[in-house]
């Protein structure tokens, strides 16, 4: 029996690619076999449809990347060390795969509709990290989903601005900048 692991490999790095240049929906099973030098039935020999082709990418990336943000703040004892170390882990991520980081980004509108409360995500673990840290008074209290929402919006608006070119460095080098930006965010006017 033949270990088909690297050929379902190469039709997902393939179609991320395709996914994040042409969209999901414009992508064609047609497309993702033609570039990966496969016949289509190949494919679906390891998926059964291009949406779940697109959901698997999605959804076990999606979690994975939760799962080492939890590892990385776990490292810390304050909110403001956990969320350096979250964020500089985030902009590792995008500049060591922009493939996959830009897929999940872009991805992300269509494909969190079947994300399910039991999933961890990197939203359910910073907002964790956030709740901690209120709890202990460093930083104000608030709506936890808000904090986190501005947080994200900080961090996720100069990625996608990066996905699209807008921005030339790499997110490692801005780092710095976001996690002051983000941490003034959450104390407001307030120096906990």
């Amino acid at each position: 029996m033949r270990d088909g692991s690297k050929t379902k490999e190469l039709i997902a790095r393939t179609s991320l690619h395709l996914f994040v240049e042409k969209g999901i929906t414009e992508t064609t099973i047609r497309d993702i076999a033609a570039a990966a030098g496969i016949a289509e039935g190949t494919l679906y020999r390891h998926y059964e449809s291009k949406d779940q082709l697109a959901w698997e990418l999605f959804s076990e990336n999606y979690v994975s990347f939760a799962r080492e943000l939890d590892r990385v703040q776990e490292e810390y004892d304050t909110l403001k060390d956990k969320l350096a170390a979250m964020i500089r882990r985030f902009c590792a991520f995008f500049d060591q795969d922009p493939v996959l980081f830009s897929y999940l980004l872009l991805a992300q509108h269509h494909q969190l509709k079947k994300v399910t409360p039991d999933m961890e995500t990197a939203v359910t673990v910073l907002q964790k990290v956030i709740a901690q840290g209120m709890a202990k008074s460093e930083v104000p209290e608030m709506e936890v989903e808000l904090a986190a929402a501005m947080v994200l919006g900080v961090v996720l608006q100069v990625a996608v601005f990066k996905a699209y070119n807008r921005i030339n460095q790499d997110l490692s080098h801005l780092g710095e900048i976001l996690v002051d930006t983000c941490w003034r965010v959450l104390v407001g006017n307030g120096t906990p």
